[in-house]
């Protein structure tokens, strides 16, 4: 994600294109045009020093150990271990079909997670309790490495990475997230590890054969919110963005 802002590039050729003799528009001027609505379609989630746009889960605010500065989100375990408030981070928005990108790293034997389709209505304990979960792990630090459908990349405790392509602690790693016409697929750093379809027969059945099982509105909606872990662990996300598809 760390490209040549496009404004930039575009910026370039549009100035190229502004003199005498250029009213009419060219199959290039059209190309342009078509690129700019393009990337218009992409809604920024994070602007890099406030947390404009996010809320607790069941809550007016986000909780104070959720930190924005440098362009970096940031959940400081210890300021929760002080008493300071904390709780999982929910965009103010929801989102149905969708396009979801974010830059991420992980603390130390740290554990995290990105749910999606959250309902955030008051009628539920947590964003576990509907949300699906793409998982976010030190593989090799935490306990929850050990099983294989807790691993970074992983739907978890539903199915497993197709292959493992985190970076290590530390690093950041880029994630993915895409949902359209029941299809789900997840992505990480480039890498395809997690694709099924979603609310079918085999969606019911494997769910109904996990922990999940007890939450009877797990994974049935097709519309929610994004939230972002509480898992008492520090963690780092930067480059937040969504396209509705």
């Amino acid at each position: 994600m760390n490209k040549l802002p496009l404004s930039l590039a575009l910026g370039s050729l549009l100035v190229w294109g502004c003199g005498p003799g250029t009213q009419e528009k060219t199959a290039s001027d059209e190309q342009i045009e078509e690129i700019i609505v393009t990337e218009e379609e992409w809604i920024s989630l994070f602007d890099g020093s406030s947390l404009t746009g996010w809320t607790g889960y069941g809550k007016d605010q986000p909780g104070e150990a959720w930190e924005a500065a440098d362009g970096v989100l940031y959940f400081n375990s210890e300021k929760k271990k002080s008493g300071t408030t904390g709780g999982d981070l929910v965009t103010r928005d929801s989102y149905g079909d969708f396009h979801f990108q974010i830059e991420w790293k992980i603390s130390e034997n740290g554990n995290s997670g990105i749910m999606f389709h959250v309902q955030d209505t008051g009628n539920y304990g947590a964003p576990y309790h509907t949300g699906p979960e793409y998982q976010l792990l030190d593989n090799d630090g935490h306990r929850d490495g050990q099983i294989v459908t807790h691993r970074t990349g992983d739907l978890y405790d539903l199915i497993e990475s197709s292959e493992e392509a985190a970076k290590p602690v530390g690093e950041w790693n880029l994630t993915e997230i895409k949902v359209e016409d029941g299809q789900l697929q997840f992505f990480l750093n480039g890498v395809k590890t997690v694709e099924t379809t979603l609310w079918d027969d085999a969606w019911k059945a494997m769910v109904a054969d996990s922990k999940f099982a007890q939450w009877e509105d797990f994974a049935t909606f097709k519309e929610g919110k994004i939230a972002l872990q509480d898992h008492n662990d520090d963690v780092w996300f930067r480059n937040i963005r969504i396209k509705r598809l």
